[in-house]
């Protein structure tokens, strides 16, 4: 045998005994021990709750987040009568907000139909503003805008300020987000909310971030009527709202629009008009915005730059709003 081979099979017989432990033969002839036997346990509310509440003191955002997904994940399999109990009775507005956030995700996966509403009813009724605040995040970015019925227009209602923020925050996120502003239902539960406030804040918020491009001939008619609002604000997001209005209310918003420049003294609002009366008309707004632009010395300027941009013939409002502002940004 050539000597390099006998070298080869030595080293490798060495790294076997590197490798392998030196047992006693009757260790290794012994069998294995038996595994334990698996035991069937369901999955405890009370034990992810305890693991929470331990966890919220973590300085770790990532591991607070990992525990409320968690939860959220084994709500299917949780006991739903365990749940139930473990939310009514909790007190904390950040445990609260966890426990709805397990009824709403059982609600969406059809786990429990009527969890939804036990959410909806504290969100109504519980005593601390805190935990209908928390209630309410709770069910963002979710399904629940189309199976609460009218609990957005009580919400927008209430008498703390922040459940009304909190309620905006969920109609306007939710059209974003979970709609794409694309389903108009969803943007119409929006105006309709808007529209009861009684807080110009909401009203003004919720108007100025939704998509009005599918709402129904009932909306748009709400919007028209905050136009006479006795709120600048309102007015203004009211104007910016029907500037994304569908073809078919294009017309009758234009001439709601007109009509009120003539009347409306705030200079913001009346930007506002100038923008969406463009928005509304393109091309065929320039003869309006040359008539408006000698009400108001002080926006000529403003319906000058859209009488240009809307001039170029640009056939998408993204294009006429990036010229517009490349215009007047240039020396």
């Amino acid at each position: 045998m050539p000597r390099l081979f006998r070298s080869a099979r030595s080293a490798m017989g060495l790294l076997a005994l590197t490798l392998c432990p030196l047992l006693p033969a009757g260790a290794r002839a012994a069998p294995p021990e038996a595994p334990p036997a698996l035991r069937a346990s369901t999955c405890s509310v009370r034990g992810l709750m305890d693991d929470i509440r331990r966890g919220l003191g973590s300085g770790s955002a990532a591991y607070k987040r990992y525990l409320r997904t968690l939860l959220r994940e084994a709500a299917v399999t949780l006991p739903d009568a365990e749940l139930r109990e473990a939310f009514a009775r909790e007190t904390d507005p950040l445990m609260a907000e966890h426990l709805a956030a397990a009824l709403v995700a059982r609600a969406e996966r059809e786990a429990d139909l009527t969890a939804m509403d036990a959410v909806a009813r504290r969100a109504v009724e519980d005593a601390d503003p805190a935990v209908r605040a928390a209630t309410l995040r709770a069910m963002r970015r979710t399904g629940a805008l189309e199976k609460t019925g009218d609990l957005y227009e009580r919400m927008v209602r209430d008498e703390s300020p922040q459940v009304r923020q909190e309620a905006a925050t969920n109609l306007i996120e939710d059209n974003a987000h979970v709609y794409a502003g694309q389903y108009g239902p969803a943007a119409d539960t929006a105006v309709a909310a808007a529209a009861a406030s009684n807080d110009p804040e909401v009203t003004a918020r919720i108007l100025d971030n939704l998509s009005t491009e599918k709402i129904s001939p009932e909306s748009a008619e709400r919007i028209q009527s905050l136009l006479r609002s006795d709120d600048a604000n309102v007015r203004k997001a009211a104007v910016n709202a029907l500037g994304g209005v569908p073809a078919e209310r294009m017309q009758g918003s234009r001439e709601a629009l007109l009509g009120m420049y003539r009347e409306e003294k705030d200079p913001g609002v009346r930007k506002a008009l100038l923008q969406s009366i463009a928005q509304l008309g393109f091309e065929g707004a320039i003869p309006d915005l040359q008539r408006l632009r000698a009400m108001d010395p002080r926006l000529a300027g403003e319906a000058d730059a859209w009488i240009e941009v809307l001039g170029m013939g640009l056939q998408e409002w993204s294009l006429l709003l990036r010229e517009k502002q490349r215009l007047q940004q240039a020396p």
